[in-house]
């Protein structure tokens, strides 16, 4: 009797230890699967980034070959617009008349040097005094 009794207590305490083993690995199992959809989940956000990344990269590509493009086109405006001035000889004159107001000749000075009316070298004068006030 005593051995039926023994056997019966191994035989529940077994059924309990595969109960305890059995509720674990479902627990185990239900982490595992929600690691496994967190990942996926991640690597999906991923591609999208990369995705988003290389996108960008085009646009930013495009707009520096633009930007060197409207540089080289300001360049030669910039070396047209300078021949220009050195082959109008009036604008040669109030070139040089500017620069001379700049460095704070008198108009005498400038009506002498640049062959200007009194008139222009007033103007010149003038709109000089209001850029240095502004």
């Amino acid at each position: 009797m005593l051995l039926y009794s023994l056997l019966g207590v191994s035989i529940v305490l077994v059924l309990v230890c595969l109960g305890l083993i059995f509720i674990n690995h479902n627990k185990y199992a239900a982490a595992l699967k929600s690691k496994i959809l967190q990942l996926q989940e991640t690597q999906q956000q991923l591609s999208i980034l990369r995705s988003e990344v290389a996108e960008m990269r085009t646009g930013m590509l495009s707009i520096g070959k633009r930007l060197v493009a409207v540089e080289q086109r300001n360049q030669e405006l910039a070396q047209l617009q300078d021949a220009q001035k050195y082959d109008d000889p009036d604008a040669k004159i109030y070139s040089r008349a500017v620069k001379m107001v700049e460095l704070g000749a008198d108009i005498e000075e400038i009506i002498r040097e640049c062959e200007l009316p009194r008139a222009e070298a007033e103007l010149l004068m003038s709109l000089h005094h209001q850029k240095g006030a502004n």
